[in-house]
């Protein structure tokens, strides 16, 4: 991952309505902040927010909270919210390492998480790194509802043979799984990221 630094993107995350900061909030306080008690689904790595944006306007009874490491990520995900010509409501974003989500989110808190091209962290030293791993199972455990759902893609393959044999040594059991998933049942539906659109659109 190449990243840059944005002159003035932390002043603006930290100005902005559609961030809560976390030190702000606290596990258990969503439904407070999202002031209804409809589901809350996140996204961890959400990217620039193309993925949950669109989620948000399909499915207005679904609270979305979007988690994003980097403040040069996170601020293009505002400058998109801004773009709307209506204001999504049902949506929110939160700058933090997603080792921490169980100090913002409580058991049972959590409807559902997607994990969309994650980090690969490819050496073996910094498998915990991952999103699948068992470590991050477990935080995802502590959190969401007891038939709750992860939903991953990739296009690293490594990632994804490691994630087939990580889930289940984590005691998760992996209801479906695809190859191939824009030629297979599942495509219907899907919503893609930019990543996911750009490298689509070029036969990837």
């Amino acid at each position: 991952m190449r990243l840059r630094n944005i002159p003035g993107s932390r002043e603006a995350i930290a100005e902005s309505q559609y961030v809560i900061h976390e030190e702000e909030t606290r596990a258990g306080s969503w439904h407070e902040i999202f002031e209804n008690d409809h589901p809350i689904y996140i996204e961890i790595g959400m990217g620039k927010g193309q993925f949950l944006m669109e989620l948000a306007r399909r499915n207005p009874d679904i609270n979305y909270v979007g988690i994003e490491k980097y403040s040069s990520v996170l601020i293009r995900a505002l400058e998109k919210m801004e773009e709307e010509e209506t204001p999504l409501s049902n949506i929110c974003f939160i700058r933090m390492d997603a080792e921490d989500i169980v100090k913002v989110f409580a058991k049972n808190e959590v409807d559902r998480i997607y994990l969309n091209f994650s980090d690969p962290w490819p050496k073996d030293r910094h498998a915990k790194r991952r999103l699948t791993s068992k470590e991050f199972m477990a935080r995802y455990d502590q959190i969401l509802v007891p038939d709750g759902q992860v939903e991953f893609k990739t296009d690293n393959r490594g990632l994804f043979d490691y994630s087939l044999e990580a889930i289940p040594e984590a005691g998760w059991e992996i209801e479906m799984h695809t190859f191939d998933l824009h030629h297979s049942e599942y495509a219907e539906g899907n919503v893609m990221t930019e990543y996911e659109t750009k490298f689509s659109g070029e036969g990837k």
